[in-house]
């Protein structure tokens, strides 16, 4: 059973003073039979007190006012936590079987929210991809692998392409993107085949096994398979989530899951920098990790498009 300690720092750097800064925090791993908390420690600039309950989605969710002026705020988390290997996914009934379990469900209120499609001008040409049409052919646990596997293989992994205001149409138009924007994309195919898909953030702790999304925070997928329940999809990675990711919140979208957001009264721009790090039990000792503050990219537009986004709007300009 690994066991990580996982430090993750958000700092906001404002150009002058604010007041009343609300704040929501998903900061709180998710407590089941695959994962054990064992500590968790939480320092807030100007020491506030932290209402903790439980969201729609049953996420643990924090939040906190700062009201005096401040020119900065720091959210500093680190926690330890245990956890467990998940049996292989399988095929617990016959293909039809399975997919006319998924049609009996599908107005379930467990299951609603994760089938809602958001509107979007990409779709109709989503639909219109081989792989959608085929998924039937499959059963629901071949379709979702299939699914992930062509995210993977599609999409190019750029840090700073986008960031967590880009549409689903402007991560389908890039076919670029971060773990984010390839979560997001792998559960809107999976909800046009009629398989539930839950949004999941958290961390990836490879243990020195070079995966996408180490340093950062990381995001997946769960599709619901009849008969064996959620199974997690790491298209980034393309592999199936086991004791090597933390869960920290699950929803529909990045929104639902966001670590941190907020707002606060004044009218200064702010640096949103992050920071994650991950130490691991090796053996007697724990290996430690420096944790490393970061710039967050800004919505992409104007000065600010990098310059990949630029060649693939010149390059749709020519074929135009």
């Amino acid at each position: 059973m690994p066991r990580f300690t996982i430090h993750h720092v958000t700092k906001y750097t404002y150009d002058g003073p604010v007041r009343d800064s609300a704040n929501q925090i998903l900061l709180f791993p998710i407590k089941d039979e695959y994962q054990e908390v064992l500590k968790q420690q939480l320092s807030i600039t100007g020491e506030p007190n932290v209402d903790i309950y439980k969201d729609y989605y049953g996420n643990d969710t924090g939040s906190f006012m700062h009201a005096e002026p401040h020119t900065g705020l720091k959210i500093d988390s680190k926690v330890e936590v245990i956890t467990k290997s998940r049996p292989a996914p399988f095929d617990a009934a016959g293909k039809e079987e399975q997919w006319q379990y998924l049609q009996q469900i599908r107005h379930h209120l467990p299951f609603i929210d994760f089938l809602r499609q958001e509107p979007f001008s990409s779709q109709e040409e989503i639909k219109k991809l081989g792989l959608i049409k085929e998924a039937a052919l499959l059963t629901p646990l071949e379709a979702a692998k299939t699914l992930k596997t062509y995210v993977y293989d599609h999409f190019k992994y750029i840090q700073g392409v986008t960031s967590v205001e880009s549409t689903l149409d402007e991560v389908w138009t890039l076919k670029a993107g971060v773990c984010q924007d390839f979560a997001h994309i792998l559960a809107v195919m999976l909800r046009l085949v009629h398989i539930p898909a839950k949004y999941v953030s958290g961390y990836v702790c490879p243990n020195r096994q070079d995966m996408r999304g180490e340093g950062a925070t990381h995001a997946w997928v769960e599709a619901y398979i009849p008969f064996v329940g959620w199974v997690g999809l790491d298209p980034t990675n393309n592999c199936l989530v086991d004791d090597l990711h933390v869960r920290l919140a699950v929803g529909r979208s990045f929104n639902d899951c966001s670590p941190v957001k907020g707002t606060y009264k004044g009218s200064f721009n702010h640096v949103l920098e992050v920071g994650v790090s991950v130490s691991y039990e090796n053996g007697p000792k724990t290996q430690e990790t420096l944790t490393v503050l970061t710039p967050q990219p800004v919505k992409n537009g104007g000065q600010e498009q990098n310059s990949y986004r630029r060649y693939i709007e010149m390059m749709q300009q020519q074929q135009q």
